[in-house]
């Protein structure tokens, strides 16, 4: 993907120990005002442009089959789940990919067609409106559901992916009277330390403040597929790896299927319309020391962990930080190494502002806060991996236990 044009400056690359929390508070704490900024900024332009108000899910066609939903990221690994689930509800769905598209590109034209029988595919470049504009002229799509991510969570790939490229897509939807757009964002973004976050944070801020298109704006935690890549190697006698003592995170995973289910139903549920939606798997919140005693359990095999201190990447982020002051090409690499961090140490749940304390650095996560969805379970998931294995739920770039 080219470079887009006005991009907004690289992260900071100060790592996540030193990072001030009071900023990354400062930073959650103004998505409300800021949206409403930018709202009434689009307002006036509106007002200037003579532009129909929001429309709302009121506005959209009845029945299913009369609505048309164009799907973007639809090759992806949780899009190809929604744009198979909005062709199961009766959906007129589109599915606009890259004519070589997937992890890695494996994607052929061929191969998209052929994953979306009951879908029209469309080929055009998310990174180009023009692309975008080609590619769906002649079509009035009501409803624009966006499965978009950066593939590695690297600083261009954020900023082109997670902000412009969306707002590539949502640009060219505003234009063409798309009524109501549905982004699947990711519940990390409450805290924004990494560069993938900020990205998003800013698209969703943007998409919150648009006066002419209503939308739903839904954060999921964990899926299952990222709980998944040690289940291979304790089949084999290996260790199950964890940070400090394996409860530093929790998370309430939720399944593709769910998720897709739950994403369809922002088209349709009044409720969901408008809002941040954090969302999260049935049961309970669960710590990787829990995920883990729950996978030998089901294995039949005695526990085996390997405990690694958080300090050591402490350690490593520290020395990438520092050859990332001089070679641009270490930047990357020091970012990963803070993704992995976070996911090690913060939670994937709901943050309760009331008794966070950002001077303190100081976050507390509140599993009840964190609404529970769907009927999939992480511990069927481990059983049927274990006897299927893990086919169709490669991790591609984002594989961190390879």
């Amino acid at each position: 993907l080219s470079r887009p044009r006005g991009r907004p400056p690289e992260a900071t690359r100060t790592s996540n120990r030193n990072m001030s929390a009071a900023s990354a508070m400062s930073a959650r704490a103004s998505v409300a005002p800021r949206a409403a900024q930018l709202r009434a900024r689009s307002a006036r332009g509106t007002a200037r442009r003579a532009v129909t108000p929001r429309a709302s899910l009121a506005d959209l066609p009845k029945e299913n089959k009369d609505t048309k939903v164009l799907v973007v990221g639809g090759t992806g690994y949780i899009g190809k789940f929604v744009v198979r689930e909005l062709c199961a509800q009766g959906y007129d769905v589109t599915a606009l990919v890259r004519e070589k598209s997937g992890i890695g590109g494996k994607t052929s034209a061929d191969d998209a067609k052929g994953l979306f029988p009951d879908a029209t595919v469309a080929f055009g470049s998310v990174a180009d409106p023009d692309s975008i504009r080609a590619a769906t002229s002649g079509v009035k799509y009501d409803v624009v559901v966006s499965c978009l991510a950066s593939r590695t969570g690297g600083i261009k790939d954020s900023w082109d992916i997670d902000y412009q490229a969306t707002k590539n897509v949502l640009d060219v939807s505003r234009e063409n009277g798309a009524k109501h757009f549905v982004l699947l964002s990711a519940i990390c973004v409450q805290k924004p330390l990494l560069t993938f976050q900020r990205a998003k944070l800013k698209f969703e801020q943007e998409l919150a403040a648009c006066a002419d298109i209503s939308h739903s704006i839904v954060r999921p935690t964990a899926f299952f597929k990222s709980l998944a890549g040690q289940v291979e190697s304790v089949q084999k006698g290996g260790p199950y790896v964890m940070f400090g003592d394996g409860q530093l995170a929790s998370c309430k995973p939720i399944s593709e299927r769910d998720l897709a289910k739950y994403m369809a139903e922002c088209i349709r549920d009044p409720k969901l319309e408008n809002k941040i939606l954090p969302i999260g798997g049935p049961g309970e919140a669960m710590s990787a020391l829990q995920q883990g005693t729950m996978l030998f359990e089901i294995l039949g095999m005695e526990p085996k962990f390997i405990k690694v201190p958080i300090e050591v990447m402490d350690g490593v982020i520290k020395v990438l930080d520092t050859f990332a002051g001089f070679f641009s090409n270490m930047r990357d690499a020091a970012e990963f190494g803070k993704i992995g961090r976070y996911y090690a140490a913060e939670s994937m749940l709901v943050l309760d502002d009331e008794k966070s304390d950002a001077e303190k650095d100081e976050w507390v996560y509140d599993a009840s806060k964190t609404p529970s969805y769907g009927t999939d379970t992480l511990g069927d998931f481990f059983k049927k991996v274990s006897v299927e294995g893990l086919a169709g739920q490669e991790l591609g770039d984002q594989a961190v236990f390879k």
